[in-house]
């Protein structure tokens, strides 16, 4: 049999099976396998796919910007959370609306608006001047390449000229100007008295009916939702590194001398440069006109004009002409291969003669050269301390969260086996919902390991998980105890509800008592004698914003009409902040903003502020609409960054 089937698959029908399976693999099944299969999409707008991995490459970036904000103050348990991610996918689809709202429109952004925003962008900069070491290393922290970067700088330039463009159109009229002066400077005389609610709370408690009735119409306000309390082993590379063995002298000069160039400051030029702008594709004709053009530039620099006078009267490069041409000191690797190849073989204060790059025609002066400079092994031991002990750290965790993981699943039924092999102290927790818990429990990956089918039903522990890999730290976990969600019932929260319910008396009472206030004061009463126990408060004329004056009174001051004459009128509210209160507010008078009374710059600045704050308003309505209008598809978010 096998014989028979050996000697009918040397045939060429057997040939033909064998390469009709081929094909399709050769097509699809080559490509899953090495993993350029079609790349997981998180949301889609007008057919330009946001994909997982610039999904989660934003995300991190956004966390880097803000713990570079804000320092010591940064809190990555604040930061990590969904929210925060959706924010970040909010504002890609955002930004890819506009991008394809101004591309459809024609803007465009040229290479000297990207050279000039990189050159002026604070975070490249040393000293004051451009530092193209720290612009390789910013870059390298988000995992972006120079042409991976100046490709999202020209994205996000294309979405401010349509900003600019529409923001920029608004103008105000100078009765709309007057008009906005006249209210938003408008001041108001009044009076108020406050009523605290705790000041009504009934005396007797409320009856065993009111208790259940009012359960029983909130129950809602008494739900659990479904809780677990979690046992856990914490693996953390910080608390690992102070057993790690200390580095000798030896190896630390040794990788000092390896790594001599990176402690090197390179070569850095002062530059001044002329740039007579010319297209890449100009004819014959027109290149020449620019080049004999540099050239009379040239001599009149040679004859004696002033670089800074010339570069600011001709240059065509908006970064540096009102600087004199100043470009600032420079390293190499940041400019136009051309340039820079000039530029770097200038003596000081040598006029070059014209030299073309991608941009036009420059002419190219160095007034200093900062030479070479390597650090000293005393000033960067300590950082390459800090790096060897971070390596072996770091090498140690993975060793150990490797035996972690393995030995939490050949004992998927307890951390016990675990935590007496590898010495970790079995943690656990209180009890917590789906929103999460407290530190490391609060991450989304971990609740959700917490709450997912193999660790709450079948009782197994969690697989090894790094919820953030920024903080080094892995976690196993299993579920010791599990509540599902219930309402709790009333003999637990009879207290609850007697003083929510004594609250609520109270509020009413209150606010009761500011409407029959008001009445009397407008039958005539006096208002001092209408408050009685409540003492008023006349702040007499006051603005918006008035310091002192509680903002739910200055709301429903100015909410209030404008009294008639010699009258005053009178309005009762409420304010829920703190302890809460009724309100009793007398206006009596009513000032509006004098515009005469401005000069000229403020009338002007009032009017740039109501225009700027109209063009955002227009802007924003803009972006609405580009938004509702465009076609956009999302997928389910990943939980959190691989």
């Amino acid at each position: 049999m096998l014989l028979e089937i050996r000697e009918r698959a040397q045939g060429w029908i057997a040939w033909a099976i064998i390469i009709l399976i081929s094909v399709p693999f050769a097509l699809w099944g080559i490509q899953s396998y090495l993993g350029v299969g079609g790349e997981p999409v998180v949301a889609k707008v007008n057919g330009t796919e946001i994909t997982e991995r610039q999904f989660n490459r934003n995300v991190q970036r956004t966390r880097m910007q803000l713990r570079d904000r804000l320092g010591a103050a940064y809190d990555p348990e604040l930061f990590g959370g969904q929210r925060m991610r959706e924010q970040v996918l909010d504002g890609m689809i955002r930004d890819a609306v506009l991008l394809d709202a101004s591309l459809s429109m024609g803007l465009r952004v040229s290479d000297q608006a990207v050279r000039a925003a990189i050159l002026s962008e604070p975070a490249f900069q040393r000293d004051g001047a451009f530092s193209n070491e720290a612009y390789e290393r910013v870059l390298r922290l988000q995992g972006l390449t120079p042409a991976g970067y100046e490709e999202q700088l020209r994205r996000r330039l294309l979405s401010t000229q349509l900003s600019r463009s529409v923001t920029a159109t608004e103008f105000v009229t100078a009765k709309m100007v007057e008009d906005g002066i006249r209210l938003l400077r408008q001041e108001r005389a009044l009076a108020f008295v406050q009523l605290p609610y705790a000041d009504f709370l009934p005396s007797e408690p409320p009856s065993d009916e009111e208790v259940q009735a009012f359960y029983d119409k909130n129950q809602s306000m008494f739900d659990t939702p479904e809780q677990v309390r979690v046992s856990y082993l914490l693996l953390d590379a910080e608390q690992l590194a102070a057993s790690v063995d200390a580095v000798s002298e030896e190896t630390l000069r040794a990788t000092y001398n390896d790594r001599i160039d990176e402690f090197a400051e390179p070569e850095k030029r002062q530059i001044r440069h002329i740039l007579l702008s010319l297209p890449m594709d100009g004819d014959a004709d027109a290149v020449e006109a620019v080049k004999q053009r540099a050239a009379d530039l040239r001599a009149r620099i040679i004859a004696g004009e002033a670089f800074a006078a010339v570069a600011e009267e001709v240059s065509d490069d908006p970064a540096s002409a009102s600087a004199g041409g100043d470009l600032g000191l420079v390293a190499r690797g940041i400019m136009d291969p051309a340039f820079e190849q000039a530029a770097f073989e200038l003596p000081v204060g040598t006029l070059s003669e014209p030299v073309r790059s991608r941009f036009g025609y420059h002419l190219i002066e160095v007034t200093e050269i900062k030479a070479r400079e390597v650090k000293p092994f005393a000033a960067v031991r300590d950082q390459l301390v800090k790096e060897a002990t971070a390596g072996q750290s770091e090498a140690v965790f993975f060793d150990i969260a490797e035996r972690l993981a393995t030995l939490a699943y050949e004992s998927p039924d307890s951390l016990i086996p675990a935590a007496e092999t590898l010495d970790l102290p079995i943690q656990t927790s209180d009890w917590f919902d789906r929103d999460g818990g407290e530190g490391i429990l609060a991450n989304p990956k971990v609740t959700a390991a917490a709450f997912s089918e193999d660790v709450l039903t079948l009782g197994n522990n969690s697989e090894l998980m790094e919820p953030d890999r920024d903080l080094m730290q892995a976690i196993v976990l299993r579920v010791d105890e599990h509540r599902p969600p219930s309402v709790e019932p009333l003999e637990e929260v009879r207290e609850q509800v007697v003083e929510l319910i004594q609250q609520q008396k109270a509020k009413h009472a209150a606010l009761a008592a500011a409407e029959a206030m008001v009445q009397r004061l407008e039958s005539g009463e006096d208002l001092s004698r209408v408050a009685g126990d409540f003492e008023p408060r006349t702040p007499g004329l006051v603005g918006r914003t008035a310091p002192g004056v509680p903002p739910a009174v200055l709301q429903l001051a100015f909410g209030m009409p404008r009294p008639a004459d010699a009258q005053q009128g009178f309005a009762s509210g409420e304010d829920d902040s703190g302890d809460g209160a009724a309100l009793v507010v007398a206006l009596s008078k009513v000032v509006d903003g004098d515009f005469a009374a401005l000069d000229d710059p403020a009338r002007d600045a009032e009017a740039r502020v109501l225009a700027d704050g109209l063009g955002r308003a227009a802007y924003a309505r803009l972006v609405d609409d580009l938004q509702a209008r465009a076609k956009i598809e999302r997928s389910a978010m990943p939980v959190d960054t691989p």
